[in-house]
């Protein structure tokens, strides 16, 4: 893995400690303790962030990723506490491999990456085969709010001495689309200079709605949407939306 890699995992980690995943993974043992549901699949499972926190929760733990330099990173965070938790290098709508699992995670807005709206409903049928009868599927999707109007309020910029980016949107080809532009800059520790790399993302979400709509054609029984890490029913201005479906 290059170093240059080493530094975007580096930043990636940062950027996303405000993310509150202690309450991702109470989320999980509220309604899937792992006394009940042991056999967890988190999918776009990234650095390992969550998985380590699930396997730590008495889960256990496999994690998928499209990116397998993500998937190193991963891997070092586990060999340093002393797990073992598998991983493979797999895209969402590609999942195969797997049988009656407990539970699917699909966390921080990852499905929001699916271009086409036929991966979506892919992933879902792959998930809902793999499952046992009973098993839940939880993730978490940008609401149309955050993506038509937060997300069109940049420049987004952020510096903390050791790391500086700026972050660029522009309204994406499909509705309720966006392409993220971000340049960073990350300090080197032994030389003091700084070096540049720069990351182009899309997304794209739908009506929460849809989301549902789409479970239900898949064979899924029972779907509870919520929003902004509550148990709050989704207003016009939620930004995140939670998803939970059971086979």
């Amino acid at each position: 893995m290059t170093n240059s890699y080493r530094r975007f995992a580096s930043v990636y980690n940062q950027l996303m400690e405000d993310i509150p995943y202690d309450q991702y993974v109470q989320w999980i043992q509220t309604y899937a303790p792992s006394n009940e549901y042991p056999k967890l699949l988190d999918v776009a499972c990234g650095t390992g962030t969550l998985s380590l926190l699930f396997y730590q929760a008495g889960y256990q733990v496999s994690g998928i990723d499209l990116s397998e330099d993500m998937l190193s990173v991963a891997q070092e965070r586990f060999d340093s506490e002393g797990v073992e938790i598998p991983l493979y290098a797999m895209s969402m709508d590609e999942l195969d491999g797997f049988s009656e699992l407990d539970i699917v995670t699909i966390p921080i807005d990852s499905i929001n990456y699916l271009v086409e709206q036929d991966a979506c409903l892919e992933t879902f049928k792959r998930i809902y085969s793999q499952l046992r009868v009973g098993g839940q599927l939880f993730f978490d999707v940008h609401s149309l709010y955050k993506m038509d109007f937060i997300f069109m309020e940049s420049p987004f910029t952020f510096d903390n001495g050791e790391i500086t980016y700026l972050w660029y949107t522009e309204q994406g080809e499909f509705e309720h689309s966006i392409y993220h532009q971000m340049t960073f800059f990350v300090k080197d520790e032994n030389s003091g200079l700084y070096e540049r790399f720069d990351e182009e993302h899309f997304q794209r979400t739908y009506p929460w709605e849809m989301y549902v709509k789409w479970l239900k054609e898949v064979g899924f029984s029972e779907v509870a949407v919520t929003a902004d890490w509550s148990q709050q029913s989704p207003s016009e201005e939620s930004e995140r939306i939670f998803i939970r479906a059971m086979k």
